[in-house]
C-alpha cells in the first residue's frame, strides 16, 4: 500500500492501522535548531482526541505523543521526526459482526476490491483514527511557520443548520464542544445532534480553515499551485467530499464587478484589497490576505440503523455498525483540517525561501 506520504520540502508520512498496537507519522524536511517537545505537540492533539463530551466518541485515548528521533537537547536537528501515539482503548470485538460484511459508505468493498485484504478492527488505515497522525504533524509545521502565522478552523455548519456570520467570534470557538464561532447556533446543533445520536444516526458538516499572516508568494504556477495542494490535503482527509477556496462555489453566482478584489495603495507602500473573495489566493499564488478554505465532511457511515449491503461471499445482508462512533464526525475534523493547512504552508514556505531568498514578506510591489 503506498502514497501514505504527502508534501514536497516538509514532508509528512503517516503510518498504523485503528486497532494496531501504535500510529504516527515521520516528518522529513524540518529545518533545524527549531524548539520542539512534545508539550508543543500535545494540546493540539488534545483538541482532536475522542471522548471529551457526549457529541463524539467514547474511545478513551489520552492520546499521549512521543517524539523518538530528530530532535537533540529540545531543538530539531534537520533529521526526520518520528513521532509515535499509542492506541490503549481497542475494542476489536465491537467489529467482528462486520468482518466478512461490507459496511455502506465505508471504504471495506474497495479495499477489498483493490488489495484483496483488509483490516477490519474499526477499519484499519481508513479509520479517522489516522488523523492523529496529521494533527501531530500540523503542530511540527506551526513551528516551522512561526509565531507570525495563525491558523484557526470553526465548525460552520451542522447537518442543514448554519452559523449567523454577523455573530462570527473567535473566542466562542473554544466554549462549545463543537468548535462553533456562533454560540446561538452551537446552542441550537446540542439538541439538534442529541436527537440525531438518540435515533442512532449522524449528520454531515461544513468546516472553515482561515490563515492569518500568510506571506505573500507562496505557491507557483502552473502545477504546484498553493490552492490545489490545499484542496488535495483537505479533500484527503477522511470523510471529506467536498472543498472550496474564499467564495467557492458561490463565486458562480457573482457578477465579475462583485467577483474581483480590488486593490489600492495603503500608506506603508503595501497592496491593500478592498475585499477578498479570492480566499487569498490568485493564480495559485498567495497574495498575502487571510487564505480561507471550506471542506464539507459526509454524514458518519457507522450508524445502528440497519443498511443492505453484501458479504465476501456475494450474499445480500442488513448491516448494523457496532461500535463506539461520532455521530457528527465533522466536529474532530477541524484540528485535522487546521493541521492540513498547516502542513501545506510550511512546505510552501520552504519551497518559496528555496526558490525565492529574500522575497518580501507583505504585498509590496518591487517598486516601492
Amino acid at each position: 500500500m503506498s502514497h501514505n506520504t504527502f508534501g514536497h520540502l516538509f514532508r509528512v508520512t503517516t503510518w498504523g492501522e485503528s486497532h494496531g498496537p501504535a500510529l504516527g507519522c515521520v516528518i522529513d524536511g524540518c529545518p533545524p535548531r527549531i524548539p520542539l517537545s512534545e508539550a508543543d505537540i500535545q494540546p493540539w492533539l488534545d483538541r482532536r482526541r475522542p471522548g471529551q463530551s457526549k457529541f463524539t466518541t467514547q474511545r478513551a485515548e489520552p492520546d499521549a505523543v512521543r517524539i523518538l528521533s530528530g530532535t537533540f537537547q529540545g531543538m530539531t536537528t534537520g533529521t526526520p521526526i518520528s513521532l509515535m501515539i499509542e492506541n490503549v482503548d481497542q475494542r476489536s470485538k465491537d467489529y467482528g459482526e462486520i468482518a466478512e460484511r461490507f459496511r455502506p459508505g465505508h471504504a471495506d468493498l474497495t479495499y477489498e476490491l483493490k488489495y484483496g485484504i483488509r483490516d477490519w478492527r474499526g477499519g484499519g488505515r481508513a479509520s479517522a483514527r489516522e488523523t492523529a497522525a496529521r494533527v501531530a504533524a500540523g503542530a511540527v509545521a506551526r513551528k516551522v511557520l512561526g509565531v507570525g502565522v495563525t491558523v484557526r478552523g470553526a465548525l460552520v455548519q451542522m447537518g442543514p443548520h448554519r452559523i449567523d456570520r454577523a455573530r462570527w467570534d473567535w473566542g466562542a470557538v473554544i466554549a462549545n464542544p463543537f468548535f462553533c464561532p456562533d454560540a446561538a447556533a452551537a446552542a441550537t446543533w446540542e439538541g439538534y445532534l442529541a436527537e440525531v445520536r438518540k435515533r442512532g444516526s449522524s449528520c454531515g458538516a461544513v468546516i472553515e480553515v482561515v490563515a492569518e499572516g500568510v506571506p505573500p508568494g507562496l505557491g507557483a504556477p502552473v502545477y504546484g499551485k498553493l490552492d490545489a495542494d490545499l484542496a488535495g490535503a483537505l479533500m484527503g482527509i477522511n470523510a471529506v467530499k467536498g472543498v472550496e477556496i474564499g467564495e467557492g462555489f458561490a463565486a458562480a453566482a457573482l457578477s465579475g464587478e462583485e467577483n474581483a478584489d480590488e486593490m489600492t495603495m495603503a500608506p506603508d507602500g503595501s497592496v491593500a484589497f478592498a475585499a477578498n473573495h479570492a480566499g487569498g489566493i490568485l493564480g495559485g499564488i498567495s497574495t498575502g490576505q487571510p487564505i480561507v478554505a471550506r471542506f464539507a465532511v459526509k454524514p458518519t457511515s457507522s450508524i445502528l440503523t440497519p443498511r443492505r449491503s453484501v458479504d465476501r461471499a456475494g450474499h445480500e445482508v442488513e448491516v448494523s455498525t457496532k461500535g463506539r462512533h461520532d455521530p457528527c464526525v465533522g466536529i474532530r475534523a477541524v484540528p485535522v483540517g487546521e493541521a492540513m493547512v498547516a502542513c501545506v504552508l510550511a512546505d510552501h514556505l520552504l519551497r518559496h525561501r528555496a526558490q525565492t531568498p529574500g522575497a518580501p514578506t507583505v504585498a509590496r510591489l518591487p517598486s516601492t
